[in-house]
């Protein structure tokens, strides 16, 4: 074909391009992959590889001294970004920071995190042994629900939290967790003791710690998840419930 007839169709095709809303081109490295590569829209950044220079450490000082939604004028102390072992195998991820933890700046350190503790340690690890962070950072005001607004400016934080510490298990706690992960609506009672996949991690569901201190009958419930995160970790099958 021509070099005239080359020009002329691709202005053919800019035209109708203009036509169908589409502003310009880009030579970014995204449009250069091929569509298997690129992952879908609802699936969060935990199911592609950080980049080989980000650390939870370069996380931490990009959080900063947030100021990016409305929590850091609604009482918060102190942001609390995560602790454990940044090469745990497994990750618990619960919703929200507590009094207790806006003021100690470490995640589940008041009662229900002393009820995490004994958790772990029921399927024969130590909180060192495991990583803990929230999907937000700071503490809503009197231990409210995270907001919509709240979740979708900190959860980015959280997904290069998993990135990097590339759990093979992440159990999320309580129903914002689960939400926010698995891209759902769903409450944790229909959520809870399934396998799904997050990333290159499995992922499991189970009740948070502090709605087992008002509903203590859950237990078996939470025991019932836990004994399943034990077996998959050990490359075991899991147990049927009883």
């Amino acid at each position: 074909m021509a070099q005239d007839d080359l020009k002329r169709e691709l202005a053919e095709h800019l035209r109708l391009f203009g036509e169908m809303g589409v502003a310009g081109v880009s030579g970014h490295r995204v449009w250069r992959q091929r569509p298997e590569d690129i992952r879908p829209k609802e699936t969060p950044a935990a199911s592609l590889a950080p980049p080989a220079t980000e650390t939870l450490d370069l996380v931490r000082a990009d959080i900063g001294d947030c100021t990016r939604c409305k929590l850091h004028r609604l009482g918060r102390s102190t942001i609390v970004f995560g602790v454990g072992n940044p090469d745990a195998d497994l990750m618990f991820i619960g919703e929200a920071p507590g009094h207790d933890e806006d003021i100690q700046g470490i995640p589940f350190v008041g009662r229900a995190g002393q009820l995490l503790t004994k958790i772990i340690e029921a399927i024969e690890l130590t909180r060192d042994d495991v990583y803990i962070a929230n999907v937000i950072k700071c503490r809503p005001p009197e231990n409210r629900n995270p907001e919509p607004d709240e979740v979708a400016t900190c959860e980015p934080f959280l997904f290069r939290q998993v990135q990097i510490i590339r759990p093979k298990m992440i159990v999320a706690l309580g129903t914002f967790a689960a939400q926010a992960l698995l891209r759902t609506s769903e409450p944790i009672s229909k959520l809870r003791g399934r396998l799904y996949t997050y990333g290159n991690a499995a992922l499991i569901a189970t009740f948070h710690p502090a709605y087992l201190l008002r509903s203590p009958d859950r237990k078996r419930d939470v025991w019932d998840d836990m004994k399943k995160v034990r077996a998959l970790l050990r490359g075991e099958a899991p147990e049927s419930p009883a």
